[in-house]
């Protein structure tokens, strides 16, 4: 795909850092936000503004989507933007979904001659915006390749992993590990304060242990800064993820007891409204005794 023009509809933390790489990297879009003072600053650096999804896409061959959920890809994809695409065009889908809804999505995107790309990111938004970010696609190898030059722009690693529903199971996977391990971390500082530790003393011998890891350390240092807002990966979406993982795995009868705890103790700092909070905000909500 030659022309390097393209929509963008979703402008959260992530679509928002991929919509300002694009800018940066000659890309020119048009681009849509539901709560529209997210999209100004995208405005201010270039991008044209749309009052609508449809008229984000219409005229575009190329539209990507960073929506939240599914409910959010069938009202906007399927009932405002599939009307005004040409056949051929293809949508680049980053949203987080089941894998049967990806399935569900890319045939039905094909009954009516257009093409999806599940395109599974991988990181967070300072990553996105510098083109750092980790994109697992699924799709025809083809239309990967028509839009790879997109995908390259805000992805320094692209991989095709398979069928549709593959790429997204293979995010759901890694969003568990993250999951577990902000979790574990959190039980880790409440049983070693209530031991007679200092918080963030504790906190920095895990972060530079052994059993640490990349996105311990990450969410280790908010927890240290307490710095939860804006969030890099908001514990409503981390719950959101965790629970259709589970969904999934459940279909293939795959039991993931430890993960269904976790998915518990973020529903927990929902219903505290801390969900718009970064997921490592789970440190400061103890659980229930024998929860």
């Amino acid at each position: 795909m030659a022309e390097r023009q393209l929509a963008f509809i979703g402008l959260g933390s992530m679509g928002g850092g991929m919509a300002r790489r694009l800018l940066e990297t000659g890309h020119t879009l048009t681009v849509f936000n539901r709560t529209a003072h997210k999209a100004a600053p995208l405005a201010e650096a270039g991008a044209r503004l749309a009052d609508a999804p449809e008229r984000a896409a219409a005229g575009h061959r190329l539209v990507l989507l960073s929506l939240s959920d599914e409910k959010a890809v069938e009202e906007v994809l399927f009932d405002r933007v599939v009307p005004v695409l040409a056949p051929g065009s293809v949508v680049v889908d980053t949203s987080t979904v089941s894998p049967g809804y990806a399935r569900e999505a890319a045939a039905r995107l094909a009954e009516r001659g257009l093409r999806r790309v599940e395109a599974c990111v991988v990181g967070n938004p300072l990553q996105a915006r510098k083109g750092e970010l980790r994109v697992f696609v699924s799709g025809a190898p083809e239309d990967l390749e028509e839009v790879r030059p997109v995908l390259e722009a805000f992805g320094s690693e692209i991989v095709h992993v398979g069928a549709p529903g593959t790429a997204t199971s293979l995010k759901l996977i890694l969003n568990l590990l993250l999951g577990a391990q902000v979790a574990a971390l959190a039980e880790a500082v409440a049983y070693g304060t209530a031991a007679g530790l200092d918080r963030d003393q504790l906190i920095g011998v895990v972060a530079s242990s052994g059993f640490s890891s990349l996105v311990m350390r990450f969410r280790a240092e908010l927890m240290l800064k307490r710095s939860y807002e804006p969030a890099f990966f908001r514990s409503e979406l981390m719950e959101k993820d965790i629970r259709i993982a589970l969904e999934a795995a459940a279909e293939q009868g795959a039991a993931m007891p430890v993960l269904d705890v976790v998915r518990a103790r973020f529903a927990e700092v929902l219903a505290a409204g801390d969900g718009d909070k970064d997921a490592s905000v789970l440190v400061e909500h103890r659980p229930a005794q024998g929860g």
